[in-house]
């Protein structure tokens, strides 16, 4: 039922939705589920080519069973901060992996990204993160690499001299901009091919065409960045009843 455990007949259509081509969101549409559930279940089995319905359901029953008995414990031991229900946000933090990956992200990279960006300090020291991922320090170390390149973690030292890592309020203005700068690569690139090969002909035309596009889609998104900075530092204030509203930005 909408809302619940996948079941294998649901993931059967899945299969034959992706067998015919169909976006995510339409096999969601048709199943009646969240279109974050869909991705999900085609990441974690394979991917949209290799998703198979008889694995992918086996797999499912393997994790429910094997999870159980470790949440329980860990509810226990760890209790969440806010009230928050751990199960929830295991959830929350697997959904969001999912679309991290599906925009092309590594997955480990993806879960360190998610890692940090759910924990409430918003930093965590490379020991941290072993630890809350249950992963090897190298696995952890090359992540943190790959989103430092990319302008999505910042690194410092704190009190004790130790690295911590850390995602904040500028994270993803850094991010676009630093996607923007890729991209005028690609465009400067191009457009050195289309001196190679000639603007006349069919493969120059092809470069200069794609260079075009992309040095529109560069400045735009940079153009956009500088203009919508401010909302990342725009902070809900609690109104009468408990509601959150607007804030006034601060840098």
């Amino acid at each position: 039922m909408p809302g619940g455990r996948l079941t294998q007949q649901d993931r059967q259509q899945i299969a034959l939705g992706l067998a015919d081509g169909l976006a995510y969101a339409e096999i969601a549409r048709r199943l009646g589920r969240p279109t974050s559930t869909i991705t999900r279940e085609v990441m974690r089995n394979g991917g949209p080519t290799g998703y198979r319905a008889d694995l992918a359901h086996r797999a499912a029953e393997r994790r429910v069973h094997r999870r159980r008995p470790a949440a329980a414990r860990g509810a226990e031991s760890v209790p969440q901060p806010h009230g928050r229900d751990p199960e929830a946000v295991l959830e929350f933090e697997e959904a969001f992996t999912t679309v991290f990956m599906a925009s092309g992200m590594p997955k480990m990279m993806a879960r360190v990204l998610v890692c940090l960006y759910t924990t409430d300090s918003g930093s965590l020291t490379a020991s941290e993160l072993v630890q809350r991922l249950q992963v090897s320090p190298a696995s952890v170390s090359k992540a943190i690499a790959f989103l430092e390149e990319q302008g999505m973690v910042r690194r410092e030292r704190d009190e004790r001299r130790r690295d911590r890592y850390s995602v904040d309020d500028d994270v993803w203005y850094q991010s676009m901009v630093a996607s923007a700068r890729a991209l005028a690569q690609v465009v400067e690139t191009a457009r050195q091919g289309v001196t190679v090969l000639g603007p006349r002909t069919p493969a120059g035309a092809r470069l200069e065409g794609a260079a075009r596009f992309l040095d529109f889609v560069s400045e735009s998104t940079t153009r956009a960045a500088e203009q919508a900075r401010e909302i990342l530092y725009t902070k809900p204030e609690t109104v009468s009843g408990g509601t959150a509203g607007p804030g006034p930005g601060h840098r």
